[in-house]
């Protein structure tokens, strides 16, 4: 690492060489803002983000709430407000039971206790962190639901200008500009700008705090405005914490990404300082906590009596309360004992870190390509490093690590959703590994690599999030490796015609069909399209000793088989039935064993058109069996 740099002395005027940014390049990104602006307050958003996906029922009707009643809390009005705007109930919400805290004081230590007793005014709340429906809370009020979609968006440019200008300290300005752009647009992360939920919220408050925190180290010292002066004082570092506070109460995997700062300012011995920082950081994530403690009666929005809901929600009918409905969600702590304490527990984790890093559904990689470019540039010339970089780095590997190993089974996300969800508050961490560089070519190989994979996405984002599964039933993604530790929560669940599908021919079986070249199972097997690869998930309780895969078919054909990577080959003559047989390794998720089935077909027919009695029009490959022997 290098020797470790003096702290910035502010200087008035700018040292020459620096210019003002242009003036046209400002007004072009001032009308493409307005623009995107314009067409965000335009939209129907209720007909085009379709109905509510992920956490959104949570989020919006608390921002309705917010923004009309001025309260947290649930009640009819709530409900029949919801069912206004999208005519159907909002499916899949988290609410809690009020309670509230009070201070009893006796005689065994330590003599002041915190208890909890029940609400007397017998309040429900919503079950998840306030802070984003608060503060988004001003734009629904002026623009109803348009107003989150208006705030993600200037959330986003406010991301770009602050690292084109981190950037830009580093590198020629055009060079700058692309690398910006590129970290943003060649990601998954735009897409979440159409989620009405505070993943938009957590990329930009970790992104901006970060700026506040390393922009004065890598941009030449100046006192021209005011704004100089708080980038370059210590205001920005309280700033930068504050930021990052709130986005940790809102996601409390974002914790450890304030170690890199005080870590920085105690190895330039600047040690009370850094403990400042540090202070206000916790002050302000357990101040949010101790609101919502204040409010709900919890300091944990995920805890006490916590419930999701579907179909019926409480006061929708004299006889649906919170008591008798809903199904019991309550994250307490984390259940270390059960995660750890198992022999799955190291292959589990060796096998996450590879779906992580590249996985269809979720990899980094594939998601977050221009992240991955900047941790190879970095790489590259790690000597030359600051040791903040170098912090860094270990935060969001230490953050990701915890990920794995406390999430093993939903480290994605939950819920299906597209891309790794809750990597995308670690993500913007990464950006500020940026070296210095002077040639376009690694920003456009992030932005060409991130293409490849999330262009697809980004072109309809509506639809992406919507209907996540088809996103990868297509291009660079489907030659990933499917994470079968999360099967239960790939995004293919969001489709139920083609998800936990009990084989017919043994219903200890379940059947995933991750792409539409296979059809669901019918009377003794399953149907795989012709001139085509369908890729199918097949789920047991206990572990598989072998399995036979049967092939028939009325034409002759040459089929391609795998499970599990082990592949064979079948050469197959008409109405002549053949098979293949198996020993694969599987992989344990969650009290069950997956296993990942290829057929690949050279040939098709339509039955329709070969025999006059059918009036089947589908094209028709081979009829594939399973046939399991357990451990």
């Amino acid at each position: 690492m290098p020797p470790e740099r003096a702290p910035v002395e502010i200087l008035d005027p700018p040292p020459p060489g620096r210019r003002p940014a242009g003036r046209p390049g400002v007004l072009v990104a001032l009308i493409l803002l307005v623009l995107t602006c314009a067409a965000a307050l335009s939209i129907n958003v209720v007909q085009t983000t379709y109905s509510p996906k992920g956490d959104e029922a949570t989020y919006v009707a608390m921002a309705l709430s917010l923004a009309r009643d001025h309260d947290f809390s649930y009640d009819r009005r709530d409900l029949e407000r919801f069912y206004r705007i999208y005519r159907i109930g909002p499916e899949g919400i988290f609410l809690k039971r009020g309670s509230q805290m009070r201070l009893h004081v006796d005689g065994s230590w330590p003599f002041v206790h915190l208890v909890t007793e029940p609400d007397p005014l017998n309040r429900i709340y919503f079950g998840k962190a306030f802070i984003y429906p608060l503060i988004v809370a001003p734009f629904v009020w002026v623009f109803g639901l348009n107003g989150m979609l208006l705030f993600h968006i200037l959330l986003l440019a406010a991301v770009c200008a602050a690292g084109y200008a981190f950037a830009a300290a580093q590198a020629p300005r055009a060079v700058a500009l692309v690398f910006a752009l590129g970290f943003v647009g060649a990601s998954i992360a735009p897409i979440y700008a159409v989620w009405l939920t505070p993943e938009i919220f957590n990329f930009a408050a970790v992104f901006l705090a970060y700026f506040f925190w390393f922009y004065k180290d890598v941009a030449p010292p100046r006192a021209a405005t005011w704004w100089d002066r708080l980038l370059y004082g210590r205001g920005s570092d309280i700033v930068a914490a504050v930021l990052l506070g709130l986005a940790t109460y809102s996601k409390p995997t974002n914790a450890l990404l304030a170690g890199p700062a005080v870590l920085w300012l105690w190895t330039r011995r600047r040690f009370w300082w850094g403990l400042v920082v540090g202070v206000v950081f916790v002050a302000v994530t357990s101040g949010c906590f101790g609101v919502n403690a204040l409010v709900t009666g919890e300091f944990n929005y995920m805890g006490g009596d916590r419930k999701t809901f579907y179909g019926t929600f409480p006061d929708e009918k004299p006889t649906v309360t919170f008591d008798n409905s809903g199904i019991s969600m309550v994250t307490n702590d984390a259940d270390t004992e059960n995660v750890i304490d198992t022999p799955h527990f190291w292959p589990q984790l060796a096998d996450n870190a590879g779906y992580f890093l590249f996985g269809r559904d979720a990899g980094f990689v594939p998601y977050y390509f221009p992240g991955a470019v900047v941790v190879l540039l970095w790489l590259a010339g790690i000597r030359k490093r600051p040791w903040w970089q170098a912090y860094t780095l270990l935060a969001v590997v230490a953050s990701v690590v915890i990920l794995l190993i406390f999430l093993p089974y939903t480290w994605g996300g939950g819920g299906g959703p597209p891309g790794n969800r809750y990597f995308l508050s670690l993500y913007p961490a990464l950006f500020f590994l940026m070296p210095p560089i002077t040639s376009v070519a690694a920003p456009l190989v992030a932005w060409l690599g991130g293409a490849a994979f999330v262009a697809p996405m980004l072109l309809n984002p509506f639809v992406a999030s919507k209907d996540v599964w088809q996103m990868t039933e297509h291009g660079l993604v489907r030659e990933l490796p499917v994470e079968l530790t999360m099967v239960s929560d790939l995004p293919i669940n969001l489709d139920r015609t083609r998800s936990h599908l009990f084989y017919s021919q043994d219903p200890t079986i379940l059947l995933y069909l991750l792409d539409q070249n296979a059809w669901p199972p019918e009377v003794g097997g399953i149907w795989v399209a012709g001139k085509s690869r369908s890729d199918i998930i097949f789920r047991t309780d206990r572990p598989v000793d072998h399995v036979v895969v049967g092939l028939r078919a009325p034409i002759a054909d040459t089929v391609k088989v795998s499970v599990d990577g082990e592949s064979a080959q079948a050469v197959m003559r008409a109405g002549v039935p053949a098979s293949l047989t198996f020993t694969p390794d599987g992989v344990y998720a969650h009290h069950s064993y997956s296993y990942l089935l290829r057929v690949s077909t050279a040939n098709g027919f339509v039955p329709a058109m070969s025999d006059p009695t059918s009036t089947d029009t589908r094209y028709l490959g081979v009829f594939v069996t399973l046939t399991v022997t357990l451990k």
